[in-house]
């Protein structure tokens, strides 16, 4: 099939290139020139601006994008409209949140363009072991998009999981339990690297070791083993954690269905300490557990 892919990064550029091998014509947009250029020698089709991609489509147009959430979407979408025709169909590939989706679906709607979006799992390693992706849409627009899905997706790793928001919606989830998962594998190996009674562990043999037979092994903890290969103690890294968005949507969203989450709930949280070498907060229990106890406190 014929499709555009607007957004080059880390995950629209080997989106392209998975596509491409699939056997796919693709029109490639990024802001920068020399990325396009960088796919346009792998066999796509190269589009300068915006006009280009719609121009360089043949009707129905199938664009992809590959941008930031929020403003990002919504400027690409303002921006490609006026040159869309009825049947058309856009699909948001990224962390978008899913009301916004929903939103958008609505007013392209009201044109007659289809909107998809796609909840996409797989990071740096979806081009070549595929991407997971969970699908909303009206059911038509989605049928036809199908042989992009399966190509980019591995066997039973694609799903057409309700109508337009669904796919991010449930990708929102999705990265919610990845903030749990994360943070339970990152515990567990601070408790062992802390240990005074067993200094010597050897983190990346105990991980490998987990990865055989465990209940906790999972492709988090093989990637966990790969990054104390390289840096035993990661002693080369920092502990700020960023977050794009999702863990936050997850946390609002259960509050708003009256579902408990702490585990997620906690992650975020986690996330959010990370940020601060130190903080007000663990200077007031600090100063307090001195003054009502005498405790030690430790000065700059």
């Amino acid at each position: 099939m014929q499709l555009a892919m607007i957004g080059l990064g880390r995950m629209g550029g080997n989106m392209t290139e998975r596509l491409m091998r699939g056997g796919h014509t693709v029109v490639a947009y990024d802001r920068d020139p020399a990325t396009v250029q960088k796919y346009q020698q792998m066999g796509a089709t190269a589009a300068a601006d915006l006009a280009q991609v719609v121009g360089k489509l043949q009707t129905p147009r199938i664009i992809w994008i590959m941008v930031p959430a929020g403003k990002p979407v919504d400027d690409t979408i303002d921006a490609l409209r006026p040159q869309l025709s009825p049947g058309d169909i856009l699909i948001d590939g990224g962390n978008s949140m899913y009301k916004d989706s929903r939103a958008r679906a609505e007013r392209l709607a009201a044109e007659k363009i289809n909107f998809i979006d796609a909840g996409t799992s797989g990071g740096v390693w979806g081009l070549e072991n595929g991407y997971c992706l969970m699908v909303g849409g009206d059911t038509q627009a989605v049928k036809h998009c199908e042989p992009i899905f399966l190509t980019l997706a591995p066997k039973d790793g694609y799903l057409h999981v309700g109508p337009p928001g669904a796919g991010h919606y449930v990708k929102m989830v999705h990265n919610g339990i990845e903030y749990g998962l994360l943070q339970a594998y990152a515990e567990g190996y601070e408790v062992l690297a802390a240990s005074k009674k067993y200094p010597d562990l050897d983190l990346r043999a105990i991980a490998e070791l987990w990865q055989h037979g465990s209940v906790v092994r999972s492709w988090l903890n093989e990637l966990a083993v790969a990054a104390f290969a390289r840096d035993p103690r990661l002693e080369k890294l920092t502990g700020y954690v960023a977050d794009s968005g999702e863990g936050r949507w997850t946390v609002a969203e259960a509050i708003e269905e009256d579902v408990p989450a702490p585990v997620i709930t906690l992650s975020l949280i986690m996330r959010l300490r990370s940020r601060q070498p130190d903080t007000f907060s663990g200077k007031v229990i600090a100063a307090l557990r001195n003054e009502f106890g005498g405790h030690a406190v430790k000065g700059q």
